[in-house]
């Protein structure tokens, strides 16, 4: 299994638009992925060097290979084709149009608004998305051992809700607790927060406040 490939950025290319091609070469050999079209702009200038986190999906004809930035990003990527009728075009389809954080926050808020803005993706298909997804954060949390902290201020649900966008943001529990503590002590009006809005507070504390940015 492929983790991750670092190397030199040969071309960036488009097949079957609006798939884009990533090719990459390591130690002589170029490889093809194709990517989530929003991250280009985020990527160096061809000729240099780059890590990018892989999927490989095994076809009976081929192999394909599909690049992402982050760790958070390729394994939700991974979770979304796991649901029943969620293939790799529409699950970098929701990635490409939604961004890692509003599709996370749109699953675990239970926003089908949100999904079906995406091109393909009805209301039967978001609700299939959120049901499954979120019962997979859900247990994730669990295992995490987050589900014994109480938080004073927050309701259970709206606790359940940051915890589990911001572990698939891919942040660690550690660093959950400690936005929790952190923005409890220092907001009075806590219990007068939606759960977006806390979502949105505790991902600004973050970028600010923790060294290692993930997404």
């Amino acid at each position: 299994m492929l983790n991750f490939l670092q190397g030199k950025i040969i071309g960036i290319y488009k097949q079957n638009s609006p798939r884009v091609i990533l090719v990459l070469e390591v130690n002589n050999m170029g490889y093809e992925l194709q990517i989530v079209p929003r991250i280009v702009t985020q990527l160096p200038a061809i000729g240099e060097t780059v890590q990018i986190f892989t999927h490989l999906q095994v076809r009976e004809d081929q192999l394909v290979l599909y690049g992402f930035l982050g760790l958070a990003e390729r394994d939700l990527f991974r979770q979304l084709v796991s649901v029943s009728g969620i293939g790799t075009q529409l699950a970098i389809a929701l990635l490409d149009t939604l961004g890692l954080q509003d599709l996370v926050q749109a699953i675990v808020t239970e926003n089908t608004r949100i999904l079906i803005q995406t091109p393909g993706v009805g209301k039967k298909t978001a609700e299939r998305i959120i049901l499954e997804l979120k019962t997979k954060l859900s247990q994730w949390r669990q295992q995490m051992g987050l589900l014994t902290v109480s938080t004073p201020g927050l309701t259970s649900e709206i606790q359940a809700d940051l915890e589990m966008t911001l572990l698939a943001l891919g942040y660690t529990a550690s660093e959950v607790m400690q936005v929790l503590e952190a923005m409890t002590s220092e907001d009075a009006e806590t219990t007068q927060k939606t759960a977006d809005e806390w979502i949105e507070t505790a991902i600004t504390w973050l970028t600010q406040n923790s060294s290692d940015q993930v997404f």
